[in-house]
């Protein structure tokens, strides 16, 4: 992805939970992003399962902010993002892509 080029944005979203909680909060992160795949924009998304066992995280990439904030409002996101809520806190923050180190 260049991102002189790239109108791209990347995600990082923080979600924090009881250590209890963190396999129901990566299965339902799981059912979310699986049903963002679907939308338009949807580049990519990588889980990541904290190992202190009170977070997690999703770093998503999307075409555009307007892809992103189209997905945030549609249905099935906001459905998908119902049992989130009731297990965890979140702190999304948009990014602008940047070099990436193999």
């Amino acid at each position: 992805m260049s991102t002189a080029d790239s109108d791209a944005v990347v995600l990082i979203n923080v979600y924090k939970c009881e250590p209890a909680k963190q396999d129901a909060l990566m299965e339902a992160l799981a059912v979310m992003v699986g049903r963002q795949r679907g939308l338009d924009g949807f580049v990519s998304a990588t889980l990541h399962r904290g190992v202190n066992g009170k977070v997690c995280a999703v770093h998503g990439v999307w075409a555009s902010r307007e892809d992103w904030k189209a997905m945030t409002r549609h249905p099935a996101i906001v459905e998908a993002m119902s049992p989130i809520m009731s297990i965890a806190t979140f702190e999304p923050n948009l990014y602008e892509p940047g070099e990436t180190f193999d």
